[in-house]
């Protein structure tokens, strides 16, 4: 297959063109941003051919991946300095391989548990959130214009 051919499933939201949010990409994968105010810095890596597990990639393609997923979390824990990143590739709604790298924190609305967990209750804890998440604001355009030069930088 051409570096300008993919495999791709109609059905398939992930398939197609680039989404809103597209951070930068190569001939394999899309890095894009996921606009989610409750977890700033939340960026999504996606394979580009229509994949659904890690297995179904070559050696060398799953190192690609796994290498553009760990600069993107360094990049986060760098810029953002979360208590915590949680890595998902989960695939059970849409079995298109992909990455969520989402810096957590102490205060957000969910954490310890999930962010697809019902957020707490506690005003105190959103309050002291919304105060944080409004401080990130700031570092979020810093992580997301540091990303095509740390991935465009040659491998060690």
């Amino acid at each position: 297959m051409s570096p300008a051919e993919h495999s791709s499933d109609p059905a398939c939201p992930l398939c197609g063109p680039a989404p809103a949010g597209l951070l930068w990409e190569d001939t394999r994968l899309r890095v894009i941003s996921v606009d989610d105010t409750a977890f700033p810095g939340y960026i999504r890596v996606i394979w580009r051919d229509h994949v659904p597990e890690m297995t179904d990639l070559s050696a060398s393609d799953r190192d690609h991946l796994m290498r553009t997923v760990y600069r993107i979390e360094t990049l986060q824990r760098q810029i953002l300095q979360p208590d915590k990143i949680n890595l998902a590739s989960l695939g059970n709604q849409v079995p298109h391989l992909h990455w969520h790298l989402i810096p957590r924190w102490r205060a957000d609305p969910c954490f310890p548990d999930a962010i697809w967990a019902p957020a707490h209750p506690d005003p105190g804890r959103q309050d002291a959130w919304r105060r944080q998440a409004h401080d990130l604001s700031a570092r979020i355009p810093v992580l997301h214009g540091s990303i095509p030069g740390a991935l465009n930088t040659p491998l060690a």
